[in-house]
C-alpha cells in the first residue's frame, strides 16, 4: 500500500470515529434528558389525584424507560464500535509508521 492509500485510510477511520463519538454525547443528552423527564413526572405522580392523570403519566414513564433501554443499547453499540476502529485507527497508524522507518 503507498503511503497517500494508508494515510486516506486513517483519514476515514478519524472522520468515522468522530462521527461515532458525537453520535454517543447525543445519545448521552438524550437519555439524561428522558432520565430527567422520568424524575419529574415521579414527583407530578405523588401530587395527582385524578386516575386518568396518573395513567397518562405512568404510560409516560414507561414510554421513557423504553427510551432509556434503548438509549443504553445504543449507546453500548457504539462504544463496541468505537473501539473497533480505535483498534484499526491504531494498526494502521502503526503500519504507517513501519513503513516510514522502512524507507
Amino acid at each position: 500500500m503507498t503511503i497517500s492509500f494508508t494515510s486516506s485510510i486513517t483519514n476515514r477511520l478519524k472522520r468515522e470515529i468522530a462521527e461515532m463519538q458525537k453520535q454517543s454525547f447525543n445519545d448521552k443528552n438524550k437519555r439524561e434528558k428522558a432520565l430527567s423527564k422520568i424524575k419529574q413526572l415521579q414527583k407530578n405522580i405523588k401530587v395527582s389525584s385524578s386516575p386518568s392523570d396518573l395513567s397518562s403519566k405512568m404510560t409516560q414513564i414507561t414510554k421513557l424507560n423504553g427510551e432509556v433501554a434503548r438509549m443504553d443499547a445504543s449507546l453500548a453499540d457504539l462504544a463496541k464500535q468505537l473501539a473497533a476502529k480505535n483498534a484499526e485507527l491504531r494498526q494502521q497508524l502503526a503500519k504507517a509508521a513501519q513503513r516510514e522507518s522502512d524507507s
